[in-house]
């Protein structure tokens, strides 16, 4: 009996792939499909090239071990700039993006290995380049910052700021003379400005060699600035507010820091703290800042 035959269509791959990002070039994210991006937190193509420019190598591809990647980077990038910029639960990620555990597992591993402070850094060095700057700062300006904790973060890492009146988590702050965030330090509210300036301002030391002046403002007075010149070589110089003022009074420099929290607060994420561990709070703060300074590198490239 003749046989009839059924055309069948078969897709290949296409020899390039639909997004240059390292997993899809050389790791397995074709695997999975494509989302469209519709929501005010993803990245345009201008960012996403921005982006892709100061992202690290992941240890996979430099042969330090692991398994290729299975999901694309954009992909995970801009799941996590929605969760920061909405601020909702993990298990709420919407279903166009990857599976909530898999986008939580590439936060955790760039949260644990520096990657995201890397990935800051680079951003803050071509956001410096472009405003005519140089990629490193020699001033800076320290602040700090209490804001309330949810019932998940653990009484072992909150306080009761009593000038504040505030029971919750501080945020510890150093910016460039542009607000762009130099270094942070998540601590208990209860953690005056004096101490944590004494780890900050080490830290700023260790990673910033040309660095040689912040101003402050009146919380970090006393034994901090002759710690500072005399260990760390930095000039500590406190602007304090004229006593005859009244009302608000923009006092130099230190506007800029303020402006820095301004910026942070628009990410929703960040208007309380929910993180059960400080790192990962200061992980969402980083996060937060490359949404920051990645729209303003596109806008410059438009």
């Amino acid at each position: 009996m003749p046989q009839c035959s059924v055309p069948v269509t078969v897709e290949s791959n296409p020899d390039t792939p639909s997004c240059d990002c390292l997993a899809h070039v050389y790791g397995n994210a074709a695997d999975h499909g494509e989302r469209t991006r519709h929501y005010p937190s993803d990245m345009t193509d201008e960012e996403w090239a921005e982006v892709r420019a100061a992202m690290p190598v992941p240890g996979w591809l430099e042969g330090r071990g692991g398994q290729p990647e299975s999901y694309c980077h954009r992909q995970m990038v801009d799941a996590i700039r929605f969760l920061v910029d909405n601020g909702i639960k993990w298990r709420s990620m919407p279903v166009d993006f990857p599976a909530w555990d898999r986008v939580y597992a590439f936060f955790r591993r760039w949260r644990d290995k520096g990657l995201v402070k890397e990935f800051h850094e680079r951003l803050r060095g071509k956001a410096r380049e472009a405003a005519g700057r140089d990629p490193e700062p020699t001033a800076g300006i320290i602040d700090a910052q209490s804001v309330k904790a949810a019932a998940s973060v653990p009484a072992s890492s909150r306080g009761f700021d009593g000038g504040k009146k505030i029971n919750g988590r501080k945020r510890h702050i150093v910016v460039d003379t542009t607000g762009l965030l130099l270094t942070v330090m998540v601590t208990a509210a209860n953690v005056t400005d004096r101490e944590a300036g004494h780890v900050l301002l080490a830290r700023l030391a260790e990673r910033f060699f040309l660095l040689r002046l912040v101003w402050a403002d009146g919380g970090y007075t006393g034994p901090l600035a002759d710690f500072a010149a005399k260990v760390l070589r930095l000039a500590l110089t406190v602007v304090k507010r004229n006593a005859d003022a009244s009302g608000f009074v923009v006092l130099p420099r230190r506007w800029v820091v303020e402006r820095t929290f301004g910026w942070l607060m628009r990410s929703r994420r960040l208007v309380r703290d929910y993180e059960r561990r400080a790192d990962t709070s200061e992980a969402m703060v980083l996060w937060s800042m490359t949404m920051v300074m990645s729209r303003r590198l596109a806008k410059r490239r438009r």
